[in-house]
């Protein structure tokens, strides 16, 4: 994979001018270089705005009194900025879909400042989770609640500009708001001994409890002015180089598939609750389980050899323990599917992005991320 690069041209044009363009969603060609295909391409929506979780952090945890960090070598390294808190090799699957939408690559929320805020806002923060308590055993992270009242803080800075909270709800129903959290309700909370989450509820009851706080959480988002949103589901983490390595035969685990599985069935139910119940609300969900499988099962024709074993990591399936700092990763990480032991490498979230973006409704539905962004509402 040729490296991506994500360098942006300094428009030089004045920030009347970019929230003029932000507030009318003007889709004018500009000579971006974000890396990829994107150089020139139409901007699709005026701005992206992303909340999730490691998967999708590019530095929101940098700066916090935490464990889940990721802005030291190797992390980054067919990144063009280095290690900047993403926990991949180098694009994360937003950072693609960005480049697809022709958008310059979304800003982290503790370093967006300026103009950069009418492009979108990264809020994502490793360890984070539907619920607050989520990920607490890395100290700090920024919970999805979080989130949602830093996004408040972003739109009140665009209503300073813009001058009406009209205007702002105008503005904001044209973007994508992408996202993805889960993961770490399970891994970092129901599957902790030092959680009583297991003991007061089985899978079903917790899939409901989950669904349940997502759903009032969605809503204050649409409430928000958010109209097109993109929701990823949680993916294959049954087979991710951390559980393999707690089998003694390197076998995903069917008892953790059936851990997460209500969960991803109720989230889809969810989505078509929402698309019925808020008006001209655009809700899409992201199958990103069916994806991963079909990459596990079928590596060959993507291109990898690897698939059960992380690019950088110690012990058994280079999973027991994710990549640690100065560690010197695989030569060939195009061919494999786990950067580390969580989380994919770039190659493989670049071919997410995509089947997102322009995939069938096997894999995106009830439409893809292309037609959220076109679609007249």
């Amino acid at each position: 994979m040729a490296t991506l690069t994500s360098s942006y041209l300094v428009f030089s044009i004045t920030v009347l001018v970019l929230i003029t363009c932000f507030f009318f969603s003007i889709t004018v060609s500009r000579a971006q270089d974000v890396g990829g295909d994107a150089g020139g391409r139409r901007e699709l929506v005026p701005a992206m705005f992303v909340f999730g979780d490691s998967l999708i952090d590019n530095g929101n945890n940098n700066n916090l009194p935490s464990f889940a960090k990721a802005n030291y070598f190797p992390y980054g390294i067919d990144f063009v900025a280095g290690p900047t808190g993403r926990f991949s090799n180098g694009y994360t699957i937003v950072d693609e879909i960005a480049n697809l939408l022709g958008l310059p690559l979304t800003p982290a929320y503790s370093e967006a400042a300026g103009s950069q805020i009418f492009h979108g806002v990264n809020y994502a923060s490793a360890a984070a989770g539907i619920l607050d308590a989520s990920g607490g055993n890395f100290v700090g992270r920024i919970p999805f609640n979080q989130q949602i009242r830093n996004f408040e803080s972003t739109l009140n800075q665009i209503g300073m500009v813009l001058g009406a909270s009209e205007a702002v709800a105008e503005s904001i129903k044209r973007c994508i708001l992408f996202i993805g959290f889960g993961s770490n309700d399970y891994l970092n909370n129901y599957m902790m001994p030092n959680y009583n989450t297991r003991n007061q509820y089985n899978a079903e009851q917790f899939a409901d409890l989950l669904v349940q706080q997502y759903t009032q959480q969605l809503t204050r988002l649409y409430n928000l002015g958010g109209r097109r949103f993109a929701v990823a589901g949680v993916g294959a983490i049954h087979c991710v180089p951390s559980i393999l390595a707690q089998s003694v035969n390197s076998k995903c685990s069917l008892e953790v598939d059936n851990l997460f599985s209500p969960f991803n069935n109720k989230v889809k139910s969810m989505i078509n609750n929402l698309n019925q119940k808020l008006p001209d609300a655009r809700f899409i969900y992201i199958d990103v389980y069916r994806m991963f499988v079909d990459l596990l099962r079928n590596p060959t024709p993507y291109g990898f050899s690897v698939i059960n074993r992380g690019c950088c990591g110690i012990g058994r399936n280079s999973g027991q323990i994710s990549c640690l700092p100065l560690q010197t990763p695989c030569a060939n990480r195009d061919q494999y599917v786990f950067w580390d032991a969580f989380h994919p490498t770039a190659a493989v979230n670049i071919i997410l992005a995509r089947n997102a973006f322009s995939g069938n409704t096997n894999v995106v539905f009830p439409m893809n991320l292309q037609q959220l962004a076109t679609i007249d509402l």
